[in-house]
């Protein structure tokens, strides 16, 4: 059995976003690059199945050069095979859909009985990876996954919904799940380990096309504008109270 694990790169948030000269998207040069969260879960989820099942392990990412070491790092965590396609995201313009419809092409070649996304990215406009590749694969998709067991052809999945509640849930395989969080938290993989796995490991490289179909046109992208100030209340308690109950009047609310 295999399972392939489609890996994206995002905008680090600790870092500087700036928006680019034509206000219609971030200044890609200036971005710093790091794995998207839900995907590192998702990858982790990858690993536990494999040291339950035996099963292989795939990770794919899209990014060029950049991605090499989120790719190394996965299998300094136990993945079996890496494979890396040629898009560069400093240069190139690319959403949801267009990696969706890379990775579409590198599973087809694989053939994979699982795919496990992260539920979700930060920086995507246009819907979850995990739900675009299942309709252009033709498969069952199940998101908010947060447990998965393998039983023969078929997965059984543990999903989150509001308030803490969570379902089990069966589907038949092959199936895309997409990772909110995995069994346990990512493990954490020393440097050394992933410059080892650098030394002795190899990347598969495949180039992409990019195919910006079917996703949102971004018209102009702009920090928050400043509309007002917060006024802050002062003086007893009745004070405050009474100039709660006039704004509250002035608004019309009461």
């Amino acid at each position: 059995m295999k399972i392939v694990i489609p890996i994206q790169l995002v905008p680090d948030r600790v870092e500087e976003i700036v928006i680019n000269k034509e206000k219609d998207g971030f200044d890609l040069e200036e971005i710093a690059w790091i794995l998207n969260e839900f995907d590192d879960h998702a990858v982790e989820q990858g690993i536990i199945l494999k040291e339950k099942t035996g099963v292989e392990v795939v990770v794919v990412a899209a990014g060029g050069e950049k991605s090499d070491e989120a790719l190394f790092t996965a299998a300094a965590k136990g993945a079996d095979r890496l494979i890396r396609v040629n898009v560069d995201f400093s240069t190139e313009k690319v959403n949801n859909h267009a990696l969706a419809k890379i990775f579409q092409t590198i599973i087809m070649e694989e053939k994979p009985d699982l795919i496990l996304t992260g539920v979700s990215n930060h920086n995507g406009f246009d819907g979850a990876i995990g739900a675009l590749l299942a309709e252009y694969l033709g498969m069952p998709y199940i998101g908010y996954i947060s447990g998965v067991d393998i039983e023969g052809m078929s997965a059984l999945v543990l999903k989150d919904y509001p308030g803490g509640i969570k379902a089990k849930m069966e589907v038949a395989l092959p199936a895309v799940l997409g990772i909110s969080s995995s069994e346990k938290p990512p493990r954490y993989v020393p440097i050394s380990k992933v410059r080892q796995a650098m030394k002795t490991g190899s990347v598969q490289e495949k180039d992409g096309d990019i195919d910006l179909a079917g996703g949102l046109i971004i018209d102009r992208m702009y920090e928050p504008e400043v509309s007002g100030r917060a006024e802050i209340l002062s003086g007893s308690l009745k004070d405050i109270a009474d100039r709660i109950a006039e704004i509250v009047k002035s608004q019309g609310l009461i």
